[in-house]
């Protein structure tokens, strides 16, 4: 779970990083950065909930 949430925060910083590019620089490519770690980050997020109901189930 711990390492798990190290990559959401990972992503996050990494998304943070890219939209603020696209936004102050008009960087296309950084949109695109943007968009993928999004995805990503949805992913994880999905992942967190499901172990995250499984430990609550545990007690």
């Amino acid at each position: 779970m711990k390492a798990l949430l190290e990559n959401v925060n990972a992503q996050i910083a990494l998304f943070q990083a890219n939209a603020a590019a696209q936004v102050e620089k008009n960087n296309k490519a950084a949109g695109t950065r943007a968009r993928k770690a999004a995805l990503e980050l949805t992913k994880l997020l999905k992942e967190f909930r499901k172990v995250s109901v499984a430990e609550a189930n545990k007690k």
